[in-house]
Formats: structure tokens, sequence, C-alpha cells
């Protein structure tokens, strides 16, 4: 009976102690208490997240540094891809405004036949000025058609195989071309040099001439057809003791830059040289 009593006891203390802590938890009572151990764990669990991280980080590293790696190679591959389509694209839209102002200075002179051809090569030698273009006799090219661009005069064809054509251009010291001052209407001769540079002789000194003139083809020997454009008159030279005026003439062709050029199919040079005076002794 004496068990039964202490267990009895025992029992009913448990229940007191059990119901005190529900009441006390229910009145709120432990809630302090309660906050200052989660806010225990929290900066625990918080400190050992922190820490998992860092090491995860440090651990893959190595692999991230690859993988951005491999990135930006990929990266730089398209955009050198990109760099080298839009290159292409300007020079296409280049090519294209040059055909289309060919076409326009073709269309506005009828009285000739074309056939366009592209710079391919130029002469290395410094004291000569030719360029090679992919058109020969293959495609009717014949020694001595003259050649243009929309922007003027460019020369004339010396020297033709079945491929390629050569063309000396008027800039070359042995070229000569006969042409006439477009506001004094007086003949003159172009001549080219060693520079580059374009010289006009031959102008007679009782003529007017000024800074500017146009200066065109006059078809005089044969060897061009009238008319083409040449340039403009610059620094006129003017000596009472000389026989003639002198100048030099700024071409409207950039021949630094030259592409794309027209050949006239259907002018047939003439040499007049066996008409001239012998004047050997």
């Amino acid at each position: 009976m004496k068990d039964n009593f202490s267990g009895s006891l025992q029992s009913t203390i448990i229940f007191l102690i059990v119901g005190g802590i529900l009441a006390l938890a229910f009145g709120g009572y432990f809630s302090t208490a309660s906050n200052q151990v989660s806010r225990s764990l929290v900066g625990v669990q918080t400190w050992v997240s922190d820490r998992f991280l860092t090491i995860r980080d440090i651990l893959s590293a190595p692999s991230d540094v690859v993988y951005l790696q491999n990135q930006n190679a990929q990266l730089e591959a398209e955009i050198s891809g990109l760099q080298t389509q839009v290159i292409q694209l300007q020079q296409q839209l280049k090519d294209t405004e040059v055909l289309a102002a060919l076409v326009d200075f073709s269309q506005s002179n009828p009285e000739s036949i074309y056939k366009a051809a592209s710079v391919i090569g130029r002469d290395p030698s410094p004291f000569l000025h030719y360029v090679i273009i992919n058109v020969g006799s293959n495609d009717g090219i014949r020694r001595g058609m003259p050649v243009v661009t929309n922007q003027g005069l460019v020369g004339r064809i010396d020297a033709v195989i079945a491929d390629a054509s050569r063309v000396q251009l008027i800039t070359d010291p042995g070229s000569a071309v006969n042409v006439r001052l477009q506001s004094a209407d007086t003949d003159a001769l172009l001549v080219g040099s060693v520079t580059g540079d374009l010289g006009l002789e031959m102008i007679s000194q009782d003529v007017t001439v000024q800074e500017g003139d146009v200066v065109l083809t006059s078809g005089l020997g044969g060897d061009y057809p009238s008319d083409l454009l040449v340039g403009q008159l610059l620094n006129l030279r003017k000596r009472d003791y000389e026989l003639f005026q002198q100048a030099s003439v700024q071409s409207t062709v950039d021949f630094s830059r030259l592409e794309i050029v027209l050949v006239i199919m259907n002018f047939k040079p003439v040499d007049v040289t066996p008409l001239l005076p012998d004047e050997t002794p």
C-alpha cells in the first residue's frame, strides 16, 4: 500500500509541475526566454551558413574561372565574327555605291559602250603609274582603249593578255593627252610625271586662262574621244620670255583609291604618227 501511495504522489507532483509549466507558457511568461533562445539559434545558423557558403565558393572558384574564360573566349569569337561581317557589309555597300555611280555615268553617256572592270594590281615601281584590271582579250579588250570612271579620265589600255590588261594612267610620266580648256576654248597638252602630278603645257601666251578652268579631252591625236573630264587647272605660270604658259592640273579622279573602272569599248584609237612630218634631218 505504501508503494501505491508513493506512485500516486509522484504522478500528482508531475501533473502539477506540467500543469504549472503549461499555465506559465499560456500566460506568456516564457516568451522572453523563448525569443532569446530563438535569436541565439538563428545567429548560430547564420554563422554556420556564411561559413558554408564561403567554403563552397572557395572550392567552386576554379571551375567558375574556367567557365568564365570559356564564355569570354566564345564572346570574343562572336564579336570578331560580327566585326568581319560589318567590314564585309561596308565593302559591299561601297562597291554598290561605286557601281551605281558608274551605271548613272554610262546612262548619261549613251554614245559609248562600256565594260566594267576591277583593279586587281598596281605597278610596284615608284617611277611608273599603271594598274592591272581583270578583263583582257577574251572580253574584247584591245590596246589603246580609253579607261574612265564616273569621276573622269583614268588612262588607256597599254597591254593586254587573255584575262587581264594593264592601264597606263594619265599620271604616268610617259602619258600625254591632248586636252582643251573649256572656258578659254584653247588646246593644251596634259602630261604626267614621276611624282604623279599632272602638268599642262603648250598653252598659248595670248590666251587668257584662269585657275579653276575645267580641262577636257580635245580628241586631237586620235588617242581619246573628246569631252572626257580630266580635272581643273591650278597654279598658272606665265612668263613673258617663254613661248607658252604652263599650269598644273588637279585630276577629278582619286588614283590612290581606284577599285572599279570602265573601259570604252567602241572607241578605236587612230595612230596618226605616220602622217606627222619627219623631224629627223
